[in-house]
């Protein structure tokens, strides 16, 4: 059952700084941008829809259904708080939070640093316009559409509300306004109080915003309401302001233990530069529970309170994974590409099952050069993985998200006291996938992921720009000479050269030409050993292609067999 009601958007933001506004643990933080908001606040002074807002209604004295946080005056997230007893009466809102948020900011706050401000010449036959900013003087000055008044005056919203509150006359407003600023021009005075007014009526003197509260049936098990409560929320996500699968999933988590919230928010913050997403956390806690095929619809109290009693567990974990990564050299490949997370579950997965504490899963790869068994079997598997391209999203011959998880997990759950099962993980390869090898060789390399293929071409200092990506021996002379495309757009036959270069000076020009000429190749010794160019200046002439391109080819699989070793 739900009770509709309206108010007054100064009373609700006046209530929003008191905190009889709050929001539970599973709503997410503000994503509004700042243009959004802006725009809000035009639909408002028009009188038009925005939608209404939805609310659970907690008595003074109780204990609420969900801890919660105060809404953000500045834009940051605050993290929610434990309460085992209400001061006042409150009202948490599980739909709606953005507009409120919005409206918050707009007339009490900043984001960013930056008040919002209302054009108080605005064509208020049109639109009303406001903008956010941190500083006055960086505001335009004049507007760029066709409107009656070319010239904006920006006026700063939370001191029009604080005047309006004062007089509670519109018209005592508009005069004082109209007076500082010594407006003598009639238009500009009528376009000052038409606005004003449309502010005043919209804000201060009109229920614009419809509140509905829903009942909690008290006598149902405390669970049973999260859950009603949260699968309500969930519904409601359909319109307005959509979350993301894992969003709702998180909002279901945190609606088990708001701890959640605060575990969420710490891993990613710490670990966002390996590509830890909140996706991923949330499908790694299902995969340490051996679970890859939970859905949100099953998610039990069990999973969030397995994340809560393991969390430093998951902590130590994911700091080893790290280490590992910078360890062997992959750590700028992650944190500079989006590549797919999938292999670091199991990475993860293997250390967290390991028979040790917490203190020395942490430091678990201190000795990486020095006996660690599993380091060197968990470097090949993850550079042989990546060449082959086995999570790639397309072409490899399996879905890796669903079909590789599920199988690598199959094979990896036995070993969880063990050492790192390399080889069992390569035969789930050989059995499931288009194309798997160990064994590089010149007509092979065309099955490699590139990128991977010139990260480690490039001693691992460098990742791939596709504007980067030059033809050694350009395509147009080759084309002419008449070889087949496929060995003309071949790893082979391409090195990573800045964009304005590949471009320009050496766009379309013979290779020994353009790598002969000092003005172009400074130190051409250098340039051969770093861009893996065969020695032996015959080759680099492009009647003799084929061979320079096998040639090159060796020198390829040889850096390849140099890092997987």
């Amino acid at each position: 059952m739900a009770i509709w009601k309206t108010y007054r958007i100064a009373d609700v933001v006046t209530d929003i700084g008191d905190e009889k506004f709050v929001l539970p643990v599973i709503q997410r933080s503000l994503v509004w941008t700042e243009e959004k908001m802006e725009l809000l606040f035009d639909t408002l002074l028009k009188g038009d829809s925005f939608g209404g807002v939805m609310v659970i209604e907690e008595e003074k004295d109780s204990k609420p259904l969900f801890n919660y946080r105060p809404f953000t005056r500045d834009g940051n997230f605050i993290v929610s708080r434990q309460v085992d007893k209400l001061s006042q009466q409150q009202l948490f809102v599980i739909d709606g939070q953005q507009r409120l948020q919005s409206f918050y900011i707009g007339l009490k706050g900043s984001i960013g640093g930056k008040v919002l401000y209302f054009d108080l010449f605005s064509d208020f036959n049109s639109d009303f316009e406001f903008k956010f900013e941190n500083d006055a003087t960086k505001l335009p000055i004049k507007s760029k559409d066709e409107r009656p008044i070319l010239e904006h005056f920006w006026y700063p919203v939370s001191g029009l509300l604080e005047k309006l509150k004062n007089t509670g006359k519109y018209k005592q407003t508009v005069k004082e306004i109209v007076d500082k600023n010594n407006i003598i021009d009639d238009t500009k005075k009528d376009y000052i109080e038409e606005n004003i007014l449309a502010f005043y009526e919209n804000v201060l003197n009109s229920d614009t915003l419809g509140i509905s509260k829903v009942v909690i049936n008290k006598s149902l098990p405390e669970i049973e309401n999260r859950q009603r409560i949260v699968e309500l929320f969930r519904r409601l996500n359909d319109g307005g302001t959509r979350l993301s699968p894992f969003d709702l999933v998180a909002s279901i988590l945190k609606g088990f233990s708001w701890e959640m919230e605060g575990f969420l928010k710490e891993m990613l913050e710490t670990y966002q530069d390996i590509g830890l997403s909140q996706d991923n956390l949330i499908k790694l806690i299902f995969l340490l529970q051996d679970n890859p095929y939970k859905e949100m619809v099953s998610i039990e109290v069990s999973d969030a309170d397995f994340a809560i009693q393991k969390k430093d567990r998951i902590k130590a974990t994911i700091k080893a994974l790290k280490d590992y990564l910078e360890y062997s050299k992959i750590y700028e490949y992650y944190k500079n590409t989006n590549f797919s997370f999938i292999p670091l579950f199991f990475i993860a997965y293997h250390l967290f099952h390991k028979p040790i504490d917490n203190n020395k899963l942490e430091h678990y790869f201190d000795n990486y050069d020095s006996g660690n068994v599993d380091f060197p079997l968990m470097k090949r598997w993850l550079y042989h993985s990546l060449l082959n391209g086995v999570f790639r999203s397309r072409g490899a011959g399996w879905i890796p998200y669903k079909t590789g998880i599920r199988k690598i997990l199959e094979t990896i759950k036995h070993y969880k006291s063990k050492d790192f099962p390399i080889n069992e993980l390569f035969q789930v390869y050989k059995n499931h996938l288009n194309t798997f090898t160990t064994t590089y060789a010149s007509d092979n390399l065309s099955q490699l992921d590139n990128p991977f293929v010139f990260f480690l071409m490039y001693d691992r200092t460098r990742t791939t720009r596709t504007n980067d990506i030059d033809h050694i021996m350009p395509k147009s002379i080759l084309e002419d000479k008449g070889y087949e495309g496929s060995k003309i757009n071949s790893i082979k036959n391409y090195q990573l050269i800045d964009y304005g270069t590949n471009r320009g000076t050496k766009n379309g020009k013979p290779f020994a030409l353009w790598i002969n000429y000092s003005e172009y190749v400074k130190d051409k010794s250098a340039f051969v050993k770093l861009h893996l160019i065969p020695e032996n200046e015959n080759l680099w002439i492009e009647d003799n292609f084929l061979e320079f391109e096998e040639e090159r080819a060796k020198l390829i699989i040889n850096k390849l067999e140099t890092y997987t070793k």
